[in-house]
């Protein structure tokens, strides 16, 4: 006997780990964050929270990316044209999404403070808001990531290119923004010493 409620939307999870994390200077998603790689902080929250499937893309050294990730269940998106810009991460991305997937919260792999809790009110924001094409976090005035896109963005998203990212689609109509307590959704660790200050805080 069904409560004659609607399902919940089905949401992915996309984490773009293709980039050469050139103002690091080495991988910052391997770089070692209380005991184990970055990347790994990114996609055990993806793997906590309530979207599924988790769909992580690689470019920049998949074979270090997929050896941190052995074990997870994880679905690894190979983008053969990552040097091009993380646009091409995102569309790689959406492209190999499930055609049941009503949207995808859309993860950087260098934002290890976002926890699943966070990921969890996109979607049920998302879940509550049917017209919403988009979801978007924000701390105190702020835009944020991640971002959960709804599928009416995706052929949007697929026009995108370079190093553009999903924001440049955040800005026409049902774009529904969250606010949210967690200061971690402005922080990205992509130079040696915002990773020494996150090191240092702990």
């Amino acid at each position: 006997m069904t409560s004659g409620r609607p399902a919940p939307p089905c949401v992915a999870a996309l984490v773009l780990a293709a980039g050469r994390s050139t103002r690091m200077g080495s991988n910052k998603l391997a770089a070692p964050l209380r005991g184990r790689p970055m990347l790994q902080h990114v996609v055990d929250a993806a793997l906590a929270s309530r979207a599924a499937p988790v769909l992580v893309v690689t470019g920049h050294e998949p074979d270090k990316v997929a050896a941190s990730l052995a074990g997870r269940a994880v679905t690894l998106v190979a983008n053969p044209h990552f040097a091009q810009g993380l646009s091409t991460s995102l569309k790689a991305g959406l492209l190999a999404l499930p055609e049941t997937a009503a949207g995808a919260v859309v993860l950087l792999g260098d934002m290890p403070e976002v926890g699943a809790p966070v990921i969890d009110a996109l979607i049920a924001a998302f879940a509550a808001n049917p017209a919403a094409n988009a979801v978007v976090p924000m701390h105190q005035g702020q835009r944020g990531n991640p971002v959960l896109l709804g599928r009416h963005l995706f052929e949007a998203a697929m026009r995108l290119d370079g190093d553009a990212g999903a924001r440049r689609l955040l800005d026409g109509e049902g774009v529904l923004t969250l606010p949210v307590a967690d200061a971690a959704v402005l922080r990205d660790i992509d130079t040696p010493e915002a990773l020494a200050a996150l090191r240092g805080a702990d």
